[in-house]
């Protein structure tokens, strides 16, 4: 969840570290903080409680410089939100250490190094590792050594960056289920959790596989693999440019990408489509060895992706005659199910780093399914390495912590991989035919909803004031109304709710009163009369409806009913356009409420703890 940057050079450092952690900040966090080298050998450290502007004016008060430094955004799990919790931690004079994840048996280590007298002045387990390695340096071990032997003791998901201050040439990394990345530069490398802390200095980067250790230096990289070899890791070359990182004109990173939303879905499409069929080899080498014998899916994934996978399975069954369950990740993991015969195993993830979903696939792996498949917007990440068909999502860089882009083309995907499977499972070139058509509509259906933007932001007036809020739709689109309702409640605070409309009798109806807005999505499908119905039973209670309906339902507003005309889209992809007014309403419902809308409060982008 949280950041990571660290950088060794000719130069100051200094700035790169505040850069770095400026543009890793949508992860989320609660507190900064960074250790340099300096020339005289003291390790000069700042940390503060808050944003990474503050950490800022806390240097220009009291300014260091070094040519090799490591700095952090702390998103707290163990102990408060307080400068002394905040990283880096130090142990004595000498030792420099930041962490992400979580080391879980750091309790009995911490009470062994208490007994041998260290001073913890934290309440983190982070802490326990700049200890035990200043530890084995006492005892004559070399940085690289030290951390090795620290690190074999630890159990848990982290990534570590460390420098010892009598050894000013070099940071020692190492990762466990959290991500690390490094970056190439010339005469000058660096380190950090994600690409774009680096994109100002580097296009070159180094992916660290699980269990690796390495040792930076100016004009070097080694690496060792988690049994202690000496291995390559292959340099990749990023398409994204620093300014692909930058709001540009908009107000905020989550307009942005809302907005990008008709480039990312065409982005999507680009070489997964050919003479208006699918392209089954799009997914890798082993799509036309797998594919045919896929019998049932089984998608997991958390939050957002989650919501896609639900959406997914409809298309599945549906189109593809696929059974398919769908599970958020962090209850699969701790369950033992049953796998059918020809069973394909599906994640989502926006990041592919996210501990849940990758440490599902792990388990998975380890069991009958008959291969796996991630729909994935990191194209370096985890999840995408470990997984054995990729569907990439095209998406770029997604900043804001509140998924858009990066939900709409994992619809869009799902479209595609049901529609390669359905080849296998009866469906005619000529439905197949038919169907890749509409998927060339989705982008211009998602631009003319954008053209609604200022209606959007009217509409969020009613919203500013309110409590609740409760979202209903049926089939495909009730994991459309969910989303809405995350999003809402993600960067607005509303409580917001959803539900399937026919489950208003059994429950949710007794919170209908005036002050309940209910938001329905009314596309023109089968199941339309049976939600008119629904919102009959909502006004006949007072309830405030407000119902985004494709123009062609005959839909009209009337007291109590707030109607917002939607372009027709066709049922395959009305599930992707009838997202999109949801994100506007609720991001413009945050920007009335004041709220950090790409940072909103607790929450992180990545979430790499469990």
């Amino acid at each position: 969840m949280c950041g990571i940057v660290g950088a060794v050079a000719e130069r100051n450092i200094v700035p790169v570290l505040l850069e770095g952690l400026r543009r890793l900040e949508y992860r989320g966090y609660d507190s900064a903080g960074l250790a340099v080298v300096q020339a005289d050998g003291s390790i000069a450290l700042c940390r503060t409680v808050g944003k990474v502007s503050e950490l800022e004016a806390k240097l220009y008060q009291r300014p260091c410089t070094g040519r090799l430094g490591i700095a952090h955004t702390r998103w707290a799990t163990h102990g408060g939100v307080t400068e002394n919790n905040a990283h880096p931690h130090l142990s004595g004079d000498r030792v420099a250490v930041i962490h992400n994840g979580i080391i879980e048996n750091f309790q009995p280590i911490k009470d062994e190094l208490i007994a041998k007298g260290y001073e913890f002045k934290s309440e983190t387990d982070t802490e326990v590792a700049a200890h035990l390695v200043h530890e084995y340096l006492k005892h004559g071990h070399d940085l690289l050594e030290a951390v090795r032997l620290a690190t074999s003791r630890f159990i848990g998901a982290y990534a570590l960056l460390v420098v010892d201050a009598l050894d000013p040439e070099r940071i020692v990394v190492t990762r466990v289920a959290s991500p690390l990345v490094i970056g190439l530069g010339i005469g000058e490398n660096f380190v950090a959790s994600g690409v774009p802390a680096l994109l100002p200095v580097t296009q070159r980067f180094i992916y660290l596989e699980q269990g690796d250790i390495a040792e930076i230096r100016r004009e070097s990289i080694r690496i060792f693999d988690a049994n202690g070899n000496a291995v390559e890791r292959p340099v990749h070359e990023t398409h994204w440019s620093p300014d692909a990182a930058e709001k540009g004109p908009y107000r905020h990173f989550m307009l942005k990408e809302i907005f990008e939303q008709p480039a990312a879905i065409t982005d999507t499409l680009y070489g997964r489509v050919s003479n208006r069929r699918v392209v089954p080899e799009s997914l890798g080498p082993r799509a036309l060895e797998l594919l045919p014998q896929v019998q049932n899916v089984h998608i997991v994934a958390c939050g957002t992706s989650y919501h896609a996978g639900k959406v997914g399975r409809y298309w599945l069954e549906a189109l593809a005659g696929v059974p398919c369950t769908v599970e958020i990740a962090s209850e699969y993991r701790y369950r033992a199910p049953v796998v059918p015969p020809g069973t394909l195993f599906v994640t989502l993830s926006q990041s592919g780093e996210t501990a849940d979903t990758l440490e599902a696939l792990r388990a998975a792996k380890r069991m009958s399914y008959i291969g796996s498949l991630t729909i994935c917007n990191s194209p370096h990440s985890s999840i995408v390495r470990e997984s054995d068909l990729v569907m990439m999502t095209q998406a770029g860089p997604e900043i804001g912590v509140a998924s858009t882009k990066a939900f709409t083309t994992q619809l869009l995907s799902l479209l595609l991989v049901t529609l390669m499977l359905g080849r296998h499972r009866g469906m005619s070139p000529e439905r197949e035919e038919e169907l890749v058509a509409h998927l060339y509509h989705v982008a211009a259906a998602v631009e003319q909803v954008l053209a609604m933007n200022d209606t959007l932001k009217l509409l969020a007036e009613d919203f500013a004031e309110k409590q609740h809020a409760l979202f209903l739709g049926r089939g495909p689109m009730w994991p459309v109304a969910m989303e809405g309702a995350l999003k809402l409640k993600e960067i607005s605070y509303i409580h917001a709710e959803a539900y399937a409309a026919g489950e208003l009798k059994h429950g949710p109806l007794a919170l209908i009163d005036e002050e309940m807005p209910v938001i329905v999505v009314a596309p023109n499908n089968d199941l339309l009369d049976k939600l008119q119905s629904n919102m009959q039973v909502v006004r006949a209670r007072g309830g405030q409806l407000y119902v985004f309906a494709d123009r062609e339902t005959g839909i009209e507003p009337e007291p109590g009913m707030k109607v917002i005309p939607m372009p027709h889209a066709d049922r395959l992809i009305a599930p992707i356009v009838y997202t999109v007014p949801l994100q506007l309403l609720a991001y413009h419902v945050a920007v009335l409420k004041g709220t950090d809308v790409d940072q909103p409060r607790n929450l992180a982008k990545s979430v790499t703890v469990e």
